[in-house]
């Protein structure tokens, strides 16, 4: 692999540590905040715990125009500004709702992530090796979150007000990326979306010299036709990436993966776990989804996305199953945390490890920003939505922990059904050539 395409691809896909520190910080805050600002479990779902998740549904929303206007590279710095901004102001913050607009604007540097990062991969990589170029990003987040959650281990009981340096501490990485990212050039398919030729040329070169250059060039624009500016990924032509889109961002929030990952401590608890106890299984958590991420991105271009989706689609329901039956009946120690392992593993190696790569292959070149804005929007819609109603549901005497997992369970059936009948495989298959083959489908 060209060792520069290598470097840009981990540069753009730190963007993803930072998306997976920021989600997950939060987890160690959680309850001090509550207590802190005595707030009922509907504020603190909705207003303390779940703007930030506002936030990356705006970013998701939105973040396609800066993306298309002003380049995957320029937005990734923003996103970096965005971040440490978020990370200083919520550490420093002394009210609830100063502390949930600093968590917005972090909420809206991770929907941007995921729409530009993926988006600037998918663009420079080569088809050989985009799949796991581009789940070097789901990597970053896992590692992000592992980083977190051992940070906030690390920081527990260090004061009375751990929870600041819990949040601020985010600052350090988020200003080295805005660094990292002024050092990479602009996607060669970005710049021949506005006329930059010369440019584009240059950087095709460099991420392979040994093709034409201007053959290549020719099979990008050809791919095209010229499409009309006025044209939209809501179109009748388009319906059918689109469709693959939704369901598998929808199909990845109701595995029920961000309520976790927001709330593993809590959930310890509830379990029968001590604080010190969850806290410290929060972090084999973190370890069991880098580990299995791992080995996601070593497997998804070897086997595929659709088979990775089987092997996820399968582990979610058997370890659903298993948490709802521990909460059901009762069960004590560390069966929880043990079932919940095999959760994490089944969602890094299948939905962590193919969902942004993905969205990032389903859609034409003019349209990839707005294709990846959609697919990312109901995702963090979705994800602003249901972790906002976990301590509700949680507390709540006629439902509680057991029957949300159990319908989680029961919604990763239907992604089973999913990933057999409507889902293509496109691993191996370069950016143009499965913009033609999903385009003659189901139109």
């Amino acid at each position: 692999m060209n060792k520069k395409i290598l470097l840009w691809s981990i540069t753009a896909a730190l963007a993803g540590f930072l998306f997976g520190f920021d989600v997950v910080v939060i987890s160690g805050a959680d309850k001090k905040l509550q207590g802190l600002w005595q707030s009922s479990d509907s504020f603190h779902g909705w207003v303390v715990m779940g703007m930030a998740l506002w936030g990356t549904v705006i970013g998701a929303i939105f973040g396609d125009k800066p993306t298309n206007s002003y380049g995957r590279k320029n937005t990734l710095i923003v996103i970096g500004v965005l971040f440490a901004f978020s990370a200083i102001g919520s550490a420093l913050a002394n009210d609830p709702y100063i502390f949930a607009f600093f968590r917005f604007i972090g909420g809206i540097g991770v929907g941007a992530s995921t729409i530009a990062a993926p988006a600037y991969i998918s663009e420079i990589a080569p088809a050989n090796e985009r799949g796991k170029l581009v789940a070097m990003y789901q990597f970053n987040i896992v590692f992000g979150i592992l980083i977190a959650f051992l940070s906030n281990y690390l920081l527990s009981g260090s004061g009375e007000n751990d929870w600041r340096w819990m949040l601020g501490v985010e600052a350090i990485p988020a200003i080295l990326y805005i660094l990292f990212a002024m050092k990479l050039p602009k996607s060669p398919r970005w710049l021949l979306s506005k006329s930059r030729l010369e440019e584009a040329k240059e950087v095709l070169a460099i991420i392979n010299p040994t093709i034409d250059v201007d053959e290549q060039l020719k099979a990008i624009e050809g791919a095209d036709e010229k499409p009309d500016a006025s044209e939209t990924i809501f179109i009748k032509k388009y319906r059918f990436p689109l469709t693959l889109a939704f369901l598998i961002a929808f199909f990845n929030q109701f595995s029920g993966i961000n309520a976790f990952l927001y709330y593993a401590p809590r959930i310890f608890e509830e379990a029968g776990l001590g604080e010190s106890t969850a806290l410290l299984s929060s972090v084999g958590i973190g370890i069991t989804n880098l580990v299995f991420t791992l080995l996601g991105v070593f497997l998804i271009d070897k086997l595929g996305r659709k088979t990775l989706m089987y092997f996820g689609s399968v582990g979610y329901i058997v370890s659903l199953s298993l948490v709802a039956m521990a909460f059901f009946l009762n069960w004590t120690g560390m069966a929880v945390p043990i079932f919940l392992f095999l959760f994490i593993a089944a969602h890094a190696v299948g939905q962590g490890a193919v969902i942004w790569v993905f969205i990032s292959e389903i859609f034409p070149n003019h349209l990839r920003a707005s294709g990846q804005s959609f697919g990312s929007a109901t995702h963090w819609v979705l994800a602003a939505l249901i972790p906002s109603l976990i301590p509700y549901l949680f507390s709540h005497p006629a439902i509680g922990a057991g029957v949300v997992f159990l319908f989680f369970a029961a919604m990763m059936v239907l992604q089973l059904l999913f990933v057999a009948f409507m889902m293509p495989e496109t691993k191996g298959k370069a950016l143009e050539e499965l913009q033609k083959i999903l385009l003659k489908q189901k139109q």
